[in-house]
């Protein structure tokens, strides 16, 4: 009765089964690990954030590059701010208000206010967030200038932006004294002197401004990924009682077949349709002459 498992399309069947399984668990227990590490990383960066508010700030250079272990650190920088090249980055969210980042760049490294001496370098600053639209000149009106001299500035140290994150706008197009991605890349074009590649959030906040808190590092924390890999474990999973729901189905299906045809009980076979006749095409002289009406003519 099952001899139809041993057959070339069973057998494509059963090892395609045997195969798909395995392979569709596995994933699914793959997205559900990288869901549970993002978890812990979320967890641990909590409480490393709470001790890192009371801990003392390292000197930039100490944390450099930016690891997923030195992103939101507290650094320590000083040097001099470049008045003239203050940005705005449009479409930045605090609250859920809607706002803009108000980014200064901090020269460092002997260079001078607005100078573009050899071997100088600058430092993404972002001194503070502000509610409103930064193409509204009401808005922008509040932006407090940059101090002048020597400053020290001390906040949380931060990974260059890339395209897909939130608020990032990669596109371009923005007025001039705006930027879409805060990132030595987008910068290098603007400024004439070399850029780090991270920046800083202030944690001290002047005027109007509020302080920005600090992002978790790209691949850490519970983000809008995170939820992606929980959504595939789920697909994965379903995947896999699918390829187990449609495997019995074919089974019972061929095997009903084949008890049918073991008892007998072959369906019959479909009869090709006939041509239609004409109503008259059978009807002899004489049936025409019965059903001629009497009125009419010979």
């Amino acid at each position: 009765m099952y001899r139809f498992l041993l057959t070339p399309r069973w057998w494509v069947i059963n090892v395609f089964t045997v195969l798909a399984i395995p392979v569709c668990l596995f994933m699914g227990s793959w997205q559900l690990s990288r869901f549970e590490t993002r978890v812990n990383t979320h967890n641990q960066q909590q409480e490393e954030a709470s001790g890192e508010r009371k801990a003392e700030a390292r000197p930039l250079s100490d944390l450099l590059p930016v690891t997923a272990k030195t992103s939101g650190e507290r650094a320590t920088a000083t040097g001099r701010y470049d008045t003239a090249h203050q940005l705005l980055v449009p479409d930045r969210r605090l609250d859920g208000r809607d706002g803009f980042y108000v980014l200064t760049l901090l020269r460092v490294d002997g260079g001078a206010n607005g100078g573009g001496g050899a071997g100088a370098k600058a430092l993404p600053v972002v001194r503070g967030w502000l509610p409103g639209d930064a193409d509204d000149p009401a808005a922008t009106a509040k932006v407090p200038a940059p101090p002048s001299g020597e400053v020290t500035v001390t906040g949380a140290l931060q990974a260059s932006e890339h395209q897909g994150g939130d608020g990032v706008s990669a596109s371009g197009g923005l007025p001039r004294g705006q930027l879409g991605m805060i990132s030595a890349a987008s910068l290098v074009n603007l400024v004439p002197y070399q850029v780090y590649d991270a920046w800083v959030t202030s944690s001290q906040a002047p005027g109007a401004l509020e302080p920005v808190p600090p992002t978790a590092a790209e691949g850490t924390g519970l983000d809008i990924k995170a939820f992606q890999n929980l959504g595939y474990t789920g697909e994965w999973f379903v995947f896999a009682g699918f390829v187990v729901f449609m495997w019995f189905r074919l089974f019972r299906r061929e095997a009903e077949t084949a008890r049918d045809l073991a008892l007998g009980l072959t369906p019959p076979e479909p009869t090709a349709p006939t041509a239609p006749t004409a109503p008259d095409a059978d009807r002899t002289p004489d049936d025409a002459e019965r059903t001629r009406s009497p009125g009419a003519p010979v």
